[in-house]
Parts: C-alpha cells; sequence; structure tokens
C-alpha cells in the first residue's frame, strides 16, 4: 500500500493534482467553521452542545454540508443545493422534449444543462438560505435553546447573511468544478465524501463514550461487513452481450467484434434513498409549524408526529416501500431500452438469439426490470441500517455505517481509486493496485 502512495508521488503530474485536490478539501473545511454574518457564534455553539436540533430533513441537509448547516457557517447549504439542482433537470428531460435534444447532442449540449444546473442551483441556495436564516432568527434551528443566535435581526443584517449563505454555495460549486478539471476525481462527490467523512470519528467517539467498547467493536465489525457488501453489489452487474456483424466501408472492413452492455444491480445509486428521506421529512416539518405557542401540539399534529418518527415501524415500512418504488421510476427515466435498441441497430449490433429493433428494447427492459428488484432491496436495506441502530443501541441517526452516506463514501471511494489507477497505468504501464 505505501508503495503504490510512493508511486504516485513519483509521477509529477498525478502529484500535482493530488496536492490540488487536497488544498480545495483544506479551503472547504476551513469555510466550514466560518460563521456567517450577522450570527453570535458563541451562542451557537452553546446550543450544539445541548444536542437537540431540528432533525428531519435539516439533519440530513447538515450530514452533507460536513456540519456547517447547524454551524451556521457560510457553507451552511454545503452541497445540496447542487445536488437537488442536477437531480431536477436531469428528471426534467423526460417531460421538457428540448432538455433531451441538449442531452442528445454530445458536449455542447451538455455544456448547456450544466449551466442551467449552475442557475437552478444558486436560485435554490437563495431558497434554502432564506429559510435558514428564518429558522435561525425564530430560534427554531434549536428549540430547547433560548439564546439569539442573529442578536440584530434588522433588514441589512438579514440580506447580508442570505448574500453570503448562496455565495458560499456557489463557491462550493466552482471548488467542486475546479476538482474535476484540475484534480483527481468527480469534485462535487469528492466534496461530498469529504462531508460525510468528517463526521465520522465524532460518531464513533460517540458510541465509544456512551456504550462502551464491547458495542463499539460490534459496531465496527459491523461496519467492516456493510462496507463488504455495498463493494459487492455496487461492483456487481448484468453483462447482456452484443455482437457487431462485419461491415464493408470503403475498402476497410469493420465489426465482426463481440462486446457486453454492462447493466449495474444499483443503478440508481443513493437518489431513491435521498427522495424518500425528504418525503418522509415533510410530516416533522408540518408538525414544527404547527406546534402551539405555548410547546402543546394539536390532536392530529400528535398523531402524526408518533407515526413520523424514525422508530415507528411504519414509518420504516413507508421508507422501505418509497426506496423501491423510486428506485424503480429512477430507473426508467434514466435506462431507456429503446434508445439503446436503436443505437445497436445502427451500428449493426444485436443480442445472440434476440432480433434486432423492438424484441431487443423488450428483453433490455425484462433483464433490467429482473436486476432492479434486488438492487432497491439492497437500496432498502442499507437505508434502514441507522434507523434500526437508533432503536437497538440509542445511537444518533447519523449513524456512521448505513444509510446514504456509507454507499456515496464506498461509490465515491470506488470511482476515485479507478481514476487514479487509470492515470497510473498511463503513465506506468503498472496501477495503483496489483
Amino acid at each position: 500500500m505505501f508503495s503504490a502512495i510512493a508511486r504516485i508521488f513519483r509521477t509529477p503530474d498525478l502529484r500535482n493534482k493530488l496536492l490540488f485536490t487536497i488544498g480545495i478539501i483544506a479551503i472547504y473545511r476551513i469555510g466550514v467553521f466560518i460563521p456567517a454574518p450577522g450570527i453570535d457564534y458563541s451562542n451557537v455553539q452553546q446550543c450544539l452542545a445541548m444536542g437537540n436540533t431540528t432533525g428531519g430533513l435539516y439533519s440530513f441537509v447538515n450530514l452533507f454540508s460536513g456540519g456547517a448547516l447547524l454551524q451556521v457557517s457560510i457553507f451552511a447549504m454545503g452541497i445540496m443545493p447542487y445536488i437537488t439542482a442536477a437531480i431536477i433537470v436531469q428528471l426534467l428531460r423526460v417531460v421538457i422534449p428540448h432538455f433531451e435534444t441538449l442531452h442528445q447532442e454530445g458536449q455542447a449540449g451538455q455544456g448547456k444543462l450544466t449551466q442551467y444546473t449552475r442557475y437552478l442551483t444558486i436560485a435554490l441556495a437563495l431558497l434554502q438560505g432564506t429559510t435558514l436564516v428564518t429558522l435561525a432568527r425564530t430560534g427554531n434551528l434549536f428549540p430547547s435553546c433560548s439564546l439569539p443566535l442573529v442578536p440584530d435581526d434588522s433588514l441589512m443584517v438579514i440580506m447580508l447573511m442570505i448574500i453570503a449563505l448562496t455565495a458560499g454555495t456557489g463557491l462550493i460549486m466552482w471548488m467542486g468544478e475546479l476538482i474535476t478539471e484540475r484534480g483527481v476525481g468527480n469534485g462535487m462527490s469528492i466534496l461530498i465524501f469529504i462531508s460525510i467523512a468528517s463526521g465520522f470519528p465524532a460518531s464513533m467517539s460517540s458510541i465509544l463514550q456512551t456504550k462502551g467498547w464491547a458495542t463499539f467493536l460490534g459496531v465496527l465489525a459491523i461496519g467492516l461487513l456493510i462496507v463488504a457488501l455495498i463493494v459487492f453489489v455496487e461492483q456487481s452487474q448484468r453483462r447482456v452481450p452484443v455482437q457487431y456483424a462485419k461491415r464493408t466501408i470503403g475498402r476497410r472492413t469493420v465489426g465482426g467484434t463481440s462486446t457486453y452492455i454492462p447493466l449495474k444491480v444499483n443503478m440508481a445509486n443513493v437518489i431513491p434513498v435521498i427522495f424518500a428521506s425528504s418525503i418522509l421529512a415533510l410530516p416533522q416539518m408540518i408538525v414544527q409549524f404547527n406546534t402551539n405557542d405555548d410547546g402543546t401540539l394539536p390532536g392530529w399534529a400528535m398523531w402524526l408526529q408518533t407515526h413520523s418518527s424514525t422508530s415507528s415501524p411504519w414509518y420504516m415500512l413507508v421508507y422501505t416501500l418509497l426506496t423501491i418504488g423510486f428506485t424503480y421510476f429512477y430507473v426508467a427515466i434514466t435506462f431507456n431500452p429503446v434508445e439503446v435498441a436503436d443505437n445497436m441497430k445502427k451500428y449493426g449490433g444485436f443480442i445472440p438469439g434476440i432480433r434486432a429493433g423492438k424484441p431487443t428494447a423488450e428483453y433490455l427492459q425484462y433483464v433490467i426490470s429482473r436486476i432492479t428488484f434486488p438492487g432497491s432491496l439492497y437500496l432498502a436495506f442499507v437505508a434502514l441500517i441507522p434507523l434500526i441502530a437508533f432503536v437497538l443501541i440509542n445511537a444518533d441517526q447519523n449513524f456512521p455505517f448505513g444509510g446514504t452516506s456509507i454507499i456515496i463514501m464506498v461509490g465515491v471511494g470506488l470511482e476515485t481509486v479507478k481514476q487514479i489507477n487509470a492515470q497510473m497505468q498511463q503513465r506506468n504501464y503498472e496501477g495503483l493496485l496489483r
């Protein structure tokens, strides 16, 4: 392992890319602890020490921002506005023909879609920044803390806070694109990876201090098994064989080769879990905004709060069903078997034993439906791990080995290692891993 790392730093181009990536990551982590203008940082720290936060969707966003949201820092929004904007633009390809046309135009069309994603990211950051400032100003960000987070809530200070939070999101987006262009790996994915990984030491330390060594070592052993499961499933694929007929173009004979279409078991990645978590966070938000002045809840709000609790069996059942449903939905809109079949037919390709055209599309649809089901069950199982841990050992809901966090970390780690390995093979004929 150490010899592999030494080979990376002996390659000048790869060393520069790696050091550039580490530099951007350092800037990003410093920004997490810089408070937004108008925020009383000492009061924020005292409220954080009390431990009772808004939870739900905001805890989810806090995870992706590396703890910056509850610090109310300039990077409080994190990368979530960009993730949301990218998902929205991808979904709009189904309902807006112009977006689908741009997607098919190659690099130029992709550039336009990326530009739309940037504009939508800023708009969402403005909206979410306004929401966060409202929560901080009214005291709903830390319900059990009476200390004022925004001592001066004049219009100028509020506007400055919103602009600073929006600018912070724009800066994160720019840093992510810089890593993609001049660093190692996908910049946005790397920043998400760092945000999630930054919470691991605190989570593991909390388990050790509150539950002891036996539980700590048990969680560690279970975590290693979960990582092994995720690596196995993320690398699993159904290879559909494709044969290309020989064609004569001018004086050259091309084709006659065999290849395959790699269909991943988990084609949807963590998007279905994010969708399901966001929808199930809405009941808690409704309850929060319908709390009476004396802290009591109406009857219907108490019923909703009870059944939308993460420890409720009904919550877990609905979470599982939503994750499975969104997995099928997302795969259906991102993988088009008709388009794949038409492209194969255009270049003289066919699946052995299957006629080209419509029969090929039907066969691909059949295969993708079969492999999506175990993929959706796997996603639901991993997503439920933090909820089960919360019930069994009373762990924090940001349980380190489960949910979207561990899937993202393992996935990003695998892809980054693959990219480093490919770049080393180009220069030294020897990869990172032997």
